[in-house]
């Protein structure tokens, strides 16, 4: 937590409270609401995901914004900062990358892609992460929800694998299943927005080889 990420914060609260005032707000840094109930309109932000890589590198770091309403999310927006880069849409409307309409997706396997996955679950072998690593093309490690997600979006990598807070998968999730990428709990359960869990989001083929071996 920096003083950046509360100002950040407070910034984009005030400005969601502006337009929507009767909204719920979920932030972060606590600037926002104690939301405990997905009724209505609830604004869910990370003013700053990677902050351990703004401060020690100024580079891999997102802002995330996304809007549920009655627990079922209408829009989400990444922006990789440095790289100048919004994914923005929805169910309704599409994703779009930067304003155009973002490439389709490829449904590539598991064996075919590199992976995004938590170094540290990688080292303690959580879920069997290191058979997954294994059997993939190639793991990366961003440090970055955001930062992952996005790549996920452009087809760069087939899958991403974290431990993640409502504000880290909330923007991601939305724009993910606008697209037909699968949005679950490590082990394919439903995934509750307001939710602390281990994510996974993958293509659908990935998503399959993935669960065949966190079930091992």
């Amino acid at each position: 937590m920096t003083n950046i990420d509360k100002q950040n914060e407070k910034f984009i609260v005030g400005q969601i409270r502006a337009f929507d005032p009767d909204a719920q707000i979920l932030g972060e840094e606590g600037s926002g609401d104690d939301v405990q109930s997905t009724r209505g309109h609830v604004w869910i932000v990370d003013p700053i995901d990677g902050t351990m890589n703004f401060v020690k590198q100024r580079n891999h770091f997102a802002i995330m914004i996304a809007l549920y309403v009655d627990g079922k999310g209408v829009l989400g927006y990444i922006l990789d900062v440095m790289g100048n880069r919004v994914l923005s849409g929805g169910p309704s409307i599409g994703v779009s990358d930067n304003g155009q309409p973002l490439v389709e997706v490829a449904d590539t396997p598991l064996r075919e892609g590199l992976v995004g996955l938590s170094g540290p679950m990688v080292l303690h072998n959580d879920y069997n992460m290191v058979d997954i690593a294994n059997q993939s093309l190639g793991m990366r490690v961003y440090g970055s929800a955001g930062i992952d997600i996005i790549s996920v979006l452009r087809g760069e990598l087939v899958c991403y694998i974290s431990y993640l807070k409502p504000w880290d998968f909330g923007a991601g999730r939305i724009l993910c299943e606008a697209v037909g990428i699968k949005v679950t709990t490590v082990d394919g359960q439903p995934l509750d927005v307001l939710s602390s869990t281990t994510v996974l989001l993958a293509t659908r083929k990935a998503h399959r080889d993935i669960l065949t071996i966190v079930g091992q």
